[in-house]
Order: C-alpha cells, then sequence, then structure tokens
C-alpha cells in the first residue's frame, strides 16, 4: 500500500512538481515488474512521512514516461535522485539501505 505522501511525477508535471520546486525533491524511478523497486518502496513510503514539509518525494513510471528518465541518464532501476534546486544534488541506483538514502536527504536539506 503505497503512501499518499508519495506522489506521482511523469513528463508532463515533472517541471512543475521537481524542477520549480521550493523544498528538495527525492524521485524514485521505477516499473512494476522491478523486484528491487518493489523492495524500496516501504522505504520510500516511510522517507515520505519522515521528511513531510521539509522533502517532496515521487515516483515516475519509467515504461510510462521515456522522456524524463532518459534526460537523467536513468538506466538501471530503481534508480533515487535528489533534486535540488531544480538540479541533481545526489543520486543512487539500485535498493539501496534505508540509513544511505538518508543520509544522502540531509545533506540535501
Amino acid at each position: 500500500m503505497a503512501s499518499e505522501k508519495v506522489m506521482t511525477f511523469g513528463d508532463s508535471n515533472f517541471e512543475t512538481e521537481v524542477i520549480n520546486s521550493t523544498v528538495p525533491v527525492l524521485v524514485d524511478f521505477w516499473a512494476t515488474w522491478c523486484a528491487p523497486c518493489k523492495a524500496i518502496a516501504p522505504t520510500v513510503d516511510a522517507i515520505a512521512e519522515a521528511y513531510e514539509g521539509k522533502l517532496k518525494v515521487g515516483k515516475v513510471n519509467v515504461d510510462d514516461n521515456q522522456v524524463t528518465p532518459s534526460k537523467y541518464g536513468v538506466r538501471g532501476i530503481p534508480t533515487l535522485i535528489i533534486f535540488k534546486d531544480g538540479k541533481v544534488f545526489d543520486q543512487a541506483v539500485g535498493a539501496i539501505p534505508k540509513p544511505q538514502l538518508e543520509a544522502m536527504i540531509n545533506k540535501a536539506l
């Protein structure tokens, strides 16, 4: 069950929601068939809850949205990218442990 704190980003709203955001944004590039993506989903949900108000969290389905992932060089999924001030601040590929993801986020905040 996905958290309602986690937004859905796509090619159509990426610039508005991510690039123009006034707070840092964690973007999870994923796909329905990707087992590691499913494994990290609860971590992403928990982070959305824990950092509410300080960090925007959302997911991009790479099968439904081809433009955005290719623009940011997403080749493997899950790819987690933190955007700050409209630019890539940090990124990680794979189902990384929650403490590692939190360390990335805390650097951006």
